[in-house]
């Protein structure tokens, strides 16, 4: 398992591009080759690696980590759609570097590298603590966030090729990944009474700022209303 290991050793950004733009070369060689392999054995992959993902990533307590395992889950559910929807497979791989985007971007601003860190967050920045928090809701396909509406597409082809039992075993997958994401929402939302500690503090640095934030937010949480324009549901 190289993958976790190479990001947990790189800096936030890096690992951003690696969690990203690293996707992009198999997968559009698996979209240019879908019609040429095994479909039973792509959705065998597939399934395995939403398992994979949700199942290695449950104790784990470093915040790169936890990203690399939620990355691994995601690629069986881009792997599934190649199969089902290929012309799915985009939306589902736009929303989900959107997502990655701004959980990475809020990482990186607040220094964020393990689950201990995640506790002081409210202190300095409230309004980074709540978008964390959901961002992460997000990323575990939660409606109405907007990484409900990849999986919701996805069963919906899934149910209309009678592919029941699979889309029931693929979304019994994801619950692992469901819970670590929780089990991070639920540290950032601890808060603590104000009064005197013993504790250490972080050194606090100035924020920096960046613009893509405000606008890779929005379109993390607040597609759903857009699946209309942006994928043909009938």
């Amino acid at each position: 398992a190289w993958y976790p290991e190479v990001l947990q050793g790189s800096t936030m950004n890096i690992a951003l591009l690696i969690s990203t733009w690293q996707k992009l070369a198999p997968l559009s060689f698996m979209y240019v080759m879908v019609d040429s392999l095994n479909p039973n054995m792509l959705l065998l992959i597939g399934l395995f690696s939403a398992l994979l993902g949700g199942w290695a990533g449950l104790n784990q307590t470093q915040t790169r980590k936890i990203m690399a395992f939620s990355s691994i889950s995601h690629m069986g559910w881009l792997i599934t759609t190649l199969v089902i929807n290929p012309s799915l497979t985009s939306l589902t791989l736009l929303l989900y570097f959107t997502m990655t985007t701004t959980m990475f971007l809020l990482l990186h601003m607040t220094k964020t590298k393990t689950l201990l860190d995640l506790g002081p967050m409210g202190t300095y920045t409230p309004a980074m603590q709540l978008t964390t928090l959901l961002t992460m809701l997000s990323l575990g396909g939660l409606p109405p966030m907007t990484g409900f509406l990849p999986k919701w597409l996805i069963m919906k082809e899934m149910i209309m090729m009678n592919m029941l039992p699979l889309s029931t075993t693929l979304l019994l997958t994801s619950l692992p990944s469901l819970f670590f994401y929780v089990r991070v929402v639920y540290l950032t939302a601890l808060t603590t009474a104000p009064t005197t500690t013993n504790t250490e503090h972080k050194w606090r640095l100035k924020t920096p700022n960046t613009m893509l934030l405000p606008f890779a937010t929005m379109l993390a949480l607040l597609s759903l209303p857009l699946t209309s324009m942006l994928f043909n549901t009938t």
